[in-house]
């Protein structure tokens, strides 16, 4: 068994002596591990980097086997990566949603959406409102995606400005004000009709709304808690924006 695919490095594991398992995102078999032999060396520990792009070439006996890596280094943004808070949170945190999705399905939306984001990560502003972006995909392509191009109660596709908390729908302002209290808040940057930047309040509010959606229907059920660099991520990103800010983040966002 053969095949060789893009791949960007989500982590590795000491494996022996000399030895790593690599972990790696595919763009055409979804995340996967792989054995690198000498993934310890000098020449190849800058190459095994978490966000570096490779050309990866898999071997194994039967498809269900582990399997060995071949590395080629592509795109090495490890040491750029480690320049900006947003950055070093940033990777962890993407590697962390990825590890929600079964090994070895495929995801090259993902894919192409992560090496988008791992270019704009120096960029707070950018790099929030991408990263919001992908983990509404996530949320999506794990079964709990978000609706959020017209009213739930009347169809209306604008002044959308809430999102039901039972359903994930979209509400306009007309149809959620009795209810608003009730409601999480549609940053307009979301919104069908939005065409402005994150700021500080909107993006704060997209962070409120994707962490409760992933706390519910997936650590909740699945038991387990949201990975910490979300909340470092989340912390650096709204910091830079508002550097008078000195709240803490919480596990389902930020608390006010």
């Amino acid at each position: 068994m053969q095949w060789q695919d893009q791949a960007i490095i989500l982590g590795v594991k000491r494996h022996g002596e000399t030895s790593v398992i690599a972990e790696v995102m595919t763009r055409d078999r979804g995340r996967h591990l792989g054995l690198v032999r000498s993934g310890r060396s000098r020449a190849m520990q800058p190459v095994l980097q978490a966000g570096n792009a490779v050309e990866v070439i898999w071997r194994a006996r039967l498809d269900e086997h582990l399997g060995e890596f071949r590395v080629e280094p592509v795109t090495l943004r490890a040491a750029r990566l480690m320049e900006t808070a947003t950055a070093v949170y940033g990777v962890q945190a993407m590697g962390a949603l990825l590890r929600l999705l079964p090994e070895r399905d495929p995801h090259p939306h993902l894919f192409d959406a992560l090496e988008v984001i791992l270019d704009h990560l120096h960029n707070p502003a950018d790099a929030g409102e991408l990263f919001v972006r992908f983990e509404l995909a996530v949320l999506n392509d794990l079964g709990f995606g978000l609706d959020l191009a017209e009213c739930a109660a009347t169809g209306a596709r604008s002044d959308l400005v809430y999102v039901s908390p039972k359903s994930g729908r979209a509400v306009s302002r007309a149809a959620g004000a009795p209810w608003a209290d009730k409601m999480l808040l549609l940053p307009p940057f979301l919104s069908v009709e939005g065409n402005h930047a994150a700021d500080f309040d909107s993006l704060s509010a997209a962070f409120r709304l994707t962490g409760f959606f992933l706390h519910r229907h997936v650590y909740e059920p699945r038991g387990i808690e949201a990975a910490t660099a979300r909340d470092g991520f989340v912390q650096a990103a709204l910091k830079a924006l508002n550097p008078a800010l000195r709240t803490l983040s919480g596990p389902n966002g930020i608390s006010a």
